[in-house]
C-alpha cells in the first residue's frame, strides 16, 4: 500500500469525496474552466454543507465568469465590425 493510500484510509468517506471535488476543481481553473470548477465546488458543499473555502471559491468563479462574458461582450462586435468592413470593401 502507497503512503498516499495510508493517508486517505483513515479520511471519512464524506472528506474523501469533498477533497475529491475540490481537486477536481483546481484542474478545471488551470486550464480557465470556471463553470466546471464552480459546479465542482458546488458538489464539494454537499459533503461539507457551509464550507468556507468551497463558499469563497464559488464566488471567485462566479466574477470570473462575469469577466469573461464581459470580454466576450466587447470583443465580439469588433470582430464582426471587421468582418462587415472586409466583406464591404474587399
Amino acid at each position: 500500500m502507497s503512503h498516499h493510500e495510508e493517508q486517505h484510509e483513515h479520511l471519512s468517506h464524506e472528506e474523501l469525496k469533498y477533497r475529491e471535488h475540490t481537486e477536481r476543481a483546481g484542474h478545471f481553473i488551470k486550464i480557465d474552466l470556471f463553470r466546471s470548477a464552480r459546479e465542482e465546488y458546488k458538489a464539494a458543499l454537499q459533503y461539507k454543507p457551509g464550507d468556507e473555502l468551497s463558499l469563497k471559491q464559488i464566488g471567485v468563479m462566479n466574477a470570473q465568469i462575469t469577466k469573461d462574458r464581459r470580454t466576450v461582450l466587447v470583443i465580439v462586435p469588433i470582430i464582426l465590425a471587421v468582418l462587415a468592413a472586409i466583406i464591404v470593401f474587399a
